[in-house]
């Protein structure tokens, strides 16, 4: 590797040696339908015994997809449940339970973007044998204005008004104001049943939470608390498919043991954290598998939980962000795979904003913007001011060994400018959790995704209503608040015209890299891993989770 930072003040050749030697010691296309049918898809899997193992290496949290969750939770409601439509690859949606994607031209949204249409597929069954009908996406678009229930988010939803249910398979609605990233929030909303919560006192602990019913391509059969989730084929599906009949959903938080176990072929898919970069080289010729490296929409960074007094200050911030080495971290631990990024955007997204100021490695500069700002060192060696002291814990899930190896690196790091990083990872069930949904934490290493499909809105992560710890409905766990960000989020959502929203986007960049309520390190580029005889699983930079099309899926 070459080395870029040999000039830097503060560079430290020592360190960066031993990060190379933790880094070595830790050393598909669309495939379309079957014309036959499921009985016959079935009948040809006969050999494979019709069952799929796919490994992630987090335990799902929340099963009810409107109460808060993660990306590994995703990963079963693409199986359960079905959306009103989808986006593919190209960042198109397509139809999934509705008949048709609604847009201006065919009637389903009015030319002022406030009046709504939607007809449902006829003929589609909830998993019990029940009709789907237009009552119940009547009832699941209220579901999130609950106010007894505990939920992922607001957006989008607080706007709807009138909605009509015309026909057991027609629906409308208005909208109290336009709302461009609309289509967007249908189609992140899986559709549930209302027959599942009549008569249920409290929709938080309601069974259906726990023994779910949709309309996807699986059926919930059983979970077995701490290994896995197991999935019966859906022989009633409303769409080709599902092509095998048993789907095993394995969590296995080791990532050395998720490789291993791929590589022995008692995992059929690898999917969320996928094959570490160490092991990419022997992967990629493992005979009967398919090793692929491919972009995602997920970010990661070292999150900082902004109601913490240590992180008021953002001269702070930026000293530990001069302090994280990120360069040499992708190069030793991830092997150059990921890209090195200074905001949330994907870098393929017409959105990205390309002229954010670029990170400088630079021990001397963190040092002095801490001196500058009054930030004294004591006689243990960490820094106070005004009586708080720069130190605080740092969490990730525990298994992740690459993570794990980054905290030990920038724990010296941080050590050599007078601050005090403890280490404190948890199981991932508990780390992704209410620890996490609830900002329990002081810092985490954390990889998100905080776009709905193609679209640019970050209401969910970025408005400061969106902070559960601060009483509001979202995702925004980093307690980041901004006037600023708020008034151009609003905006944003205000403007249709694509090039407008561009700037607006743009500037939300801006704003929150000179913020730092999070220090960026990489965009993901991932190594995912399959059987050579699974065909279907594709790459899609505009959905979460890899299981986005397990519809399609085939052995």
């Amino acid at each position: 590797m070459t080395d870029t930072k040999t000039s830097e003040p503060g560079f430290n050749p020592g360190r960066r040696s031993a990060l190379m030697m933790m880094g070595a010691a830790g050393a598909t296309s669309l495939v379309l339908p079957s014309m036959f049918g499921r009985d016959a898809a079935f009948a040809a899997n006969a050999k494979a015994d019709g069952k799929l193992v796919l490994a992630f290496s987090q335990e799902p949290t929340n099963f009810n997809p409107f109460m808060p969750h993660i990306e590994v939770d995703e990963g079963m409601y693409y199986a359960l449940y079905d959306t009103l439509f989808d986006f593919d690859p190209a960042g198109n949606f397509f139809p999934v339970l509705a008949a048709e994607v609604p847009t201006v031209a065919n009637g389903g949204i009015s030319a002022d973007g406030l009046s709504w249409k939607i007809k449902l597929k006829e003929g589609v069954k909830w998993h019990d044998g029940k009709p789907l009908t237009a009552e119940d996406v009547k009832f699941s678009l209220e579901l999130p204005l609950d106010p007894n229930l505990r939920v992922m988010r607001t957006t989008g939803y607080k706007l709807l008004k009138d909605i009509t249910v015309t026909s057991p398979t027609e629906l409308t609605w208005t909208m109290t104001k336009p709302f461009a990233p609309m289509s967007a929030v249908l189609a992140s909303t899986w559709i549930i049943p209302k027959h599942a919560f009549e008569g249920v006192a409290d929709k938080n602990t309601a069974p259906f939470n726990n023994a779910p019913i949709g309309t996807g391509p699986f059926k919930w059969k059983e979970r077995m608390a701490g290994d896995h989730i197991e999935l019966e084929a859906n022989a009633d599906y409303h769409m080709d498919g599902p092509f095998f009949k048993t789907l095993i959903v394995k969590y296995i938080p080791d990532l050395n043991v998720m490789y291993t176990q791929f590589k022995s072929g008692d995992v059929d898919v690898v999917g969320l954290q996928w094959i570490t970069p160490d092991h990419y080289a022997e992967a990629k010729d493992l005979p009967g598998k398919t090793v692929e490296i491919a972009g995602t929409g997920t970010f990661e960074s070292f999150g900082l939980n902004m109601m913490r007094p240590q992180f008021q200050d953002l001269a702070v911030r930026q000293a530990l962000y001069a302090a994280i080495d990120k360069t040499s971290i992708i190069d030793a631990l991830y092997y150059g795979i990921p890209r090195p990024t200074e905001t949330y955007m994907p870098q393929q997204s017409a959105y990205y904003n390309d002229a954010l100021p670029k990170h400088e490695f630079n021990i001397a500069k963190a040092n002095k913007l801490l001196d500058d700002a009054g930030w004294k060192k004591g006689t243990d060696g960490i820094r106070e001011k005004d009586g708080v002291k720069l130190s605080f814990t740092n969490s990730t899930t525990a298994g992740n060994h690459l993570r794990e190896q980054v905290q030990q690196f920038l724990q010296q790091s941080f050590k050599d400018i007078g601050v005090e990083m403890k280490i404190s990872n948890l199981p991932p069930a508990v780390m992704w959790g209410e620890y996490w949904m609830k900002s329990q934490f002081d810092t985490v290493i954390v990889g998100l995704n905080v776009l709905m499909g193609a679209d640019p809105d970050t209401s969910d992560y970025f408005m400061s209503t969106a902070s559960p710890a601060r009483g509001g409905a979202g995702q925004n766990n980093f307690c980041y608040q901004s006037a600023e960000v708020d008034a151009l989020l609003k905006k944003g959502g205000e403007t249709f015209v694509p090039e407008d929203r561009k700037a607006i986007y743009r500037k939300i960049q801006e704003v929150i890299r000179n913020d730092l309520p999070f220090l960026p390190m990489f965009q993901y580029a991932v190594c995912k891993g399959r059987k050579t005889s699974v065909t279907g699983p594709t790459p899609n930079v505009n959905n979460r989770i890899d299981s986005w099309n397990i519809r399609d899926w085939k052995i």
